[in-house]
């Protein structure tokens, strides 16, 4: 039997380098070789106990890429492909599905979450869950495949037009990356507001406009740059009430706030406001095969795309140093996106 290191979610912030058996593949899977797997806020929710489906003990890890190590399908795939892996698993069957909406599948699982994910050197892949890359395309930037389909997803579920202001609450990679987005789709001024010094300068270096929110007020400043002008979109990415408050308070009469974050308590929202300027309430889930795809074409094709996945990547850390790097992520000040590498 042939072993292999895998980092396991042991318990509330326990995570241990273990050595288990290679996982073995049945009809219609791959065995992936694991390169590069990213510590995702979702991750980080399992880390500290607040994930209703993950038990433990789990290999984590929902955002990665490798090369196929085995395979067993007559489909196009091949031993030593490079390939990204798209980690939803839906039914197929409940209503969601049967309308193509796949992503709100009523049963919706991940690998990562509900099957063993990628921090480890091997992991189990259905088929229909593989895209190909180029062979010679990094695959630690091919790992990031995941959270911008994440913003490319969000940002198409909002009604942005060429020319409007958007407020982004919230300076993660999820966030900074739906701003270039909406750049990207035409967005007059990006505001992104965090209390990280850290992120800020990323997305800083990125054409976003940065406001530190531990030493200014983010509504009085978005005002002061737009001369008083509210915001078209307001993009709410952090999960706080302090930011559930200033969404509303930043949106136009009849603007749209997405709100992408996953709130681990309920907030209060100012309804009667909303109410009173006919504020559109979205929300977003994950994305669509279509966005995976759009996701995998941009970066492969779109040299300012590259660059910023490039940019919001603080560490690179082997597996051995898994436990490291969900201790990095407690602290904003000195990470943002994390890359584990297994080979």
């Amino acid at each position: 039997m042939e072993f292999m290191k895998a980092g396991q979610y042991l318990g509330k912030e326990k995570i241990g380098l273990t050595k288990i058996p290679k996982p073995s593949i049945f009809e219609n899977e791959a065995r992936i070789r694991v390169e590069y797997a990213g510590i995702c806020g979702t991750d980080m929710m399992i880390y500290k106990g607040k994930h209703p489906r993950a038990t433990a003990p789990t290999i984590l890890g929902h955002e990665f890429s490798g090369t196929i190590d085995e395979i067993k399908s007559d489909s196009s795939y091949k031993v030593g492909d490079k390939v990204v892996v798209e980690p939803t698993i839906s039914c197929g069957v409940c209503p969601p599905c049967q309308q193509g909406q796949t992503h709100i599948c009523q049963n919706l699982k991940l690998i990562g979450i509900d099957m063993d994910g990628g921090f480890a050197e091997y992991v189990r892949v259905p088929i229909r869950n593989l895209h190909r890359v180029p062979k010679d395309f990094p695959s630690s930037l091919a790992s990031m495949a995941e959270p911008l389909a994440v913003a490319i997803h969000t940002v198409r579920r909002s009604t942005l037009k060429v020319g409007e202001n958007v407020s982004i609450l919230g300076a993660g990679p999820i966030g900074i990356l739906i701003g270039m987005v909406a750049k990207m789709n035409g967005a007059k001024n990006v505001f992104i507001s965090d209390i990280s010094s850290y992120r800020l300068e990323k997305a800083r270096q990125l054409g976003l406009q940065a406001i530190n929110a531990s030493n200014k007020n983010v509504v009085d400043e978005v005002f002061k740059r737009t001369n008083n002008e509210l915001i078209d979109v307001v993009f709410e990415v952090a999960g706080t009430q302090t930011t559930m408050d200033q969404m509303v308070e930043l949106i136009k009469s009849q603007g749209q706030i997405v709100v992408v974050s996953v709130f681990k308590n309920n907030p209060n929202i100012n309804l009667a406001a909303m109410h009173f300027n006919e504020i559109s309430l979205t929300t977003t889930r994950c994305y669509s095969r279509s966005d995976f795809l759009t996701a995998l074409d941009m970066m492969i094709s779109k040299e300012m795309v590259r660059n910023s996945l490039s940019t919001i990547v603080s560490h690179e850390l082997d597996i051995e140093e898994l436990a490291k790097g969900f201790s990095l992520m407690q602290g904003s000040e000195n990470s943002l996106k994390i890359l584990i590498k297994s080979e």
